[in-house]
């Protein structure tokens, strides 16, 4: 997955989030195909194949328990193959206020396509790859992410 942040930034990671540093509210603008809206959330995250079993996952295996305990259909978590060229996004617990929609909450990217991001964080947002949230980008008010599938893709080594 590669990032443009405002035209200026590359970045290349398997599982990303763009939110807020802590336990605190991202606020943001998010946009996919001709849907746009404000939200507030604990930040998206997006996943390549190859990390769609790692982080991601999580957020499914969320989703399945909430769905079991409210007596619903069982939830069955997006799986990629690691070579696979789309990207998975979902937003982490999205909350719905007067200032904030939950209608964009999870989609596949597939290539060509972009998702874009607009922070509305003051301070503190970021943007970091699963496990190493000390080597982030800022991502504060102003910042525009627009993640798409980057040219280079991720090639399993087995010796």
């Amino acid at each position: 997955m590669r990032f443009n942040l405002n035209q200026r930034f590359p970045v290349e990671y398997s599982d990303t989030l763009l939110g807020a540093r802590s336990h605190i509210s991202a606020l943001y603008q998010i946009t996919c195909g001709q849907e746009s809206e404000i939200q507030s959330s604990s930040g998206v995250l997006v996943s390549t194949g190859a990390g769609s079993t790692g982080w991601v996952s999580s957020v499914f295996n969320m989703a399945a328990g909430v769905s079991r305990f409210c007596g619903g259909p069982p939830v069955t978590p997006v799986r990629m193959p690691w070579e696979d060229r789309r990207l998975l996004f979902v937003v982490r617990e999205p909350f719905v206020s007067r200032h904030s929609q939950a209608g964009i909450v999870a989609g596949i990217l597939q290539t060509g396509e972009e998702l874009t991001i607009e922070s509305r964080m003051p301070s503190y947002g970021v943007i970091f790859s699963d496990g190493m949230e000390a080597d982030f980008l800022q991502f504060n008010s102003g910042a525009i992410a627009h993640v798409r599938a980057a040219e280079q893709s991720a090639r399993l080594v087995v010796s």
